[in-house]
């Protein structure tokens, strides 16, 4: 069974940043993508960022030029870079991994943007 970890939510300021982490169990070069998801309370699960395991990366449009996805394949790990912030961007984000027929996820780690 896949296990994805995420960790580095938190309480942060309006315009400030966080790193969010996911650590995979296995080779991440065996999924074919790999990406974040959140979900704020009362509205449904929405895509943040993904990579491909070619590296093709694709964002939401509320996130372009303030989030970067990026991956550390020596170490199973991807990372979501977060900046500038906003309230709007409080949610439980969710660490991704998909192949074909199968999708995992995470636990859940909390960022709240509030000053």
């Amino acid at each position: 069974q896949v296990q994805l970890v995420e960790s580095g939510g938190g309480l942060v300021q309006p315009g400030g940043s966080l790193r969010l982490s996911c650590a995979a169990s296995e080779n991440i070069f065996r999924f074919a993508f790999m990406g974040w998801y959140r979900q704020a309370p009362g509205k449904e699960r929405e895509l943040v960022a993904v990579m491909s395991s070619g590296g093709t990366t694709n964002y939401a449009n509320s996130v372009k030029g303030r989030f970067t996805i990026s991956r550390d394949n020596a170490n199973n790990m991807v990372y979501l870079q977060m900046n500038s912030l906003k309230p709007e961007d409080t949610a439980v984000y969710y660490c991704n991994a998909k192949r074909p027929l199968y999708e995992y996820w995470g636990q859940g780690t909390q960022v709240t943007v509030s000053s």
